[in-house]
């Protein structure tokens, strides 16, 4: 009896210490809680690897020829206005043919005015002809003859005047053949490269074989960031839907963007997933977003004001929360969720307005039935 007894107060003393530990938290562990909140939440899908910034205006451009570069005008970093002559190749010979041509439409026109005026003299002699025929005053062998000379005459003018036209056209060719020469910006931009200097050879690039551009021009009026989503998410985006940019230059600040395109085809790329090639126009453009930054996307599906919320790290699978009830034991509690991003999940049933849940449901110990001490975030 005596050795039952004193067993009975062994565990007696056991579960008395373990009652005590519990109720003076010793044993308990720390958790993090939060408020169930009203506010804004967006379901949003995000870009599987880094995108990049380019400019909806961005010309690589090299003279159609290949040639000497006589005049060079701009440096990287100027300004330049659609139309601005940004280099010239060597072209003497060019103008010469300008010049030569412009002299034979003139040689041409002075020949034209002869033969036309010479045409008139011999037209209005054919017509006083008539009349001498009718009156018997010339033969009609004589008059057959004059005719047909003022006739050749007349059409010795209207060939003269084709002539006209056809040294017009040779002028055109010479002009067109100069402006080959020249390289103009083809819309207002910045000049990001220069590939060459005075007295060097630029070489057209053929088809198929990449060369260097002579001029690298970009228009940074207009900006946008091309980004993969993944295959799964790209049914859900359409044009139209706004987004937010990130990008690593400005890690303290986001840009609103809109959705532009969304490519018709999926890239099957090795050892990559499967993603579809949006792209996002920044809203408002700037200055400071250079071509080439490396950039994230967040394309926002919906949206949904003044609704309870609580962050999305707080819910477990099987959409499950944590509480501790009244006695500091640590609970499940099933919800019913809507809207949901990586932040915070919209809660549609299960919660109230202002109730605690465990925030920090990873940390070790932290299970149901578990003793639990509040701590504030």
């Amino acid at each position: 009896m005596k050795i039952k007894t004193l067993v009975l107060l062994a565990i007696a003393a056991i579960i008395a210490g373990v009652i005590y530990f519990q109720t003076t938290g010793e044993s308990a562990v720390e958790v993090v809680m939060v408020n169930v909140e009203r506010g804004e939440v967006m379901a949003s899908v995000s870009n599987t690897r880094a995108g990049t910034v380019n400019t909806c205006n961005r010309a690589r451009i090299s003279p159609m020829y290949s040639g000497q570069i006589n005049t060079l005008t701009v440096r990287p970093g100027d300004k330049v206005q659609q139309g601005q002559i940004l280099l010239t190749l060597w072209n003497q010979d060019v103008e010469a043919q300008l010049r030569l041509s412009i002299e034979e439409k003139k040689v041409a026109t002075a020949r034209a005015d002869e033969m036309c005026a010479a045409s008139r003299v011999a037209s209005r002699e054919a017509d006083r002809i008539g009349v001498l025929v009718e009156q018997k005053m010339i033969s009609d062998e004589r008059a057959d003859s004059i005719v047909g000379e003022a006739s050749a005459k007349v059409a010795g003018c209207r060939a003269m005047r084709h002539l006209i036209d056809v040294s017009s056209a040779k002028i055109e060719i010479a002009e067109a053949h100069l402006e080959q020469t020249k390289l103009r910006a083809p819309f207002d931009g910045t000049v990001a490269e220069v590939n060459g200097e005075v007295g060097e050879i630029v070489t057209a690039s053929p088809v198929g074989v990449a060369t260097l551009p002579a001029v690298d021009l970009i228009d940074s009026s207009c900006t946008y960031v091309k980004a993969p989503i993944d295959e799964v998410d790209a049914p859900n985006i359409r044009s139209g839907m706004p987004a937010r940019i990130s990008l690593d230059a400005f890690s303290d600040r986001t840009f609103a963007g809109t959705v532009k395109r969304v490519a018709p085809y999926v890239l099957d790329l090795e050892k990559q997933a499967r993603t579809v090639e949006i792209e996002v126009e920044f809203d408002q453009p700037s200055e400071e977003l250079l071509p080439g930054y490396s950039a994230d996307v967040e394309v926002i599906l919906d949206t949904r004001k003044d609704v309870l919320q609580i962050p999305t790290q707080a819910l477990k699978n099987g959409n499950r929360v944590m509480t501790i009830d009244a006695t500091g034991i640590l609970a499940e509690q099933p919800v019913t969720t809507g809207l949901s991003n990586w932040q915070v999940t919209e809660i549609t049933s299960g919660l109230g307005e202002g109730q605690s849940i465990v925030l920090s449901i990873d940390r070790q110990g932290v299970e149901v039935g578990a003793a639990a001490v509040a701590k504030e975030e």
